[in-house]
């Protein structure tokens, strides 16, 4: 029997949603936001997962780049949104699928059946490479320390590279200026702040389209820098 994670924070399309996968014969585990999923997903074996992008906690989108560091797991994002936008990241990000709510239960079992059949069949067996980190378009390698930006190659110095190790590794997650110097420099963070605050210029200038306006790497004002997923405009 496979199972099926459904994470949606509207409980009744959740209840719905059992309902419809338990009939055609799938065990189906439920979670109301990304960060449940995820915690799920680490005590369960899952074959699929049907995902909403817009949710407390930890979005979908999140959600989707932190499995992805893991797992090959087919994922089907269901969102009420249509916006190319959307659909589009959820794909760059390594979503298997999408469907849009209101969604006709018929459809959505025979994406079901469809994402589990090639991955049973082309996927199971495979599993994510170690020590590579993919977020959007951002991929580290850090088994020949290499970089890539949407397939492109990218040439780092080492302090730069590391600091976008630390930074990928861990999406969301906000470093002050001094932690991130702790980690990268290995000292005592006296004075970071300016030689932090460079380095993250270059970065930007390398991996950004438009370094004023980062997609990846934000200031979290007052507090540090984030490597953080794009949803709509972007802002520093």
């Amino acid at each position: 029997m496979y199972t099926v994670l459904v994470c949606d924070d509207e409980k009744d399309i959740v209840s719905a949603l059992k309902i419809y996968l338990s009939s055609d014969g799938y065990n189906v585990l439920c979670a109301y936001n990304g960060e449940e999923a995820l915690e799920i997903m680490e005590q369960h074996t899952v074959h699929l997962v049907l995902m909403d992008i817009m949710m407390p906690k930890t979005d979908g989108l999140t959600a989707l780049s932190l499995i992805r560091q893991k797992y090959n797991t087919p994922v089907i994002f269901t969102t009420a949104k249509s916006e190319d936008s959307d659909i589009i990241l959820g794909l760059n990000l390594g979503a298997d699928d999408y469907i849009t709510k209101p969604f006709n239960p018929v459809e959505l079992l025979a994406r079901v059946r469809s994402q589990l059949r090639r991955y049973m069949t082309l996927g199971a067996a495979a599993k994510p490479e170690e020590n590579v980190f993919t977020s959007g378009g951002v991929t580290v390698n850090d088994n020949d320390k290499s970089v890539s930006v949407d397939g492109e190659p990218v040439g780092l110095t080492p302090k730069e590279y590391e600091i976008l190790k630390l930074l990928i590794r861990h999406p969301g997650k906000v470093f002050s200026p001094a932690d991130i110097y702790r980690a990268v420099w290995e000292d005592e963070p006296f004075g970071s702040d300016s030689t932090v605050a460079v380095h993250i210029r270059h970065l930007r200038e390398k991996i950004e389209i438009d370094p004023n306006a980062p997609r990846y790497i934000k200031v979290v004002w007052g507090h540090g820098y984030q490597f953080a997923v794009q949803k709509g405009a972007q802002s520093q």
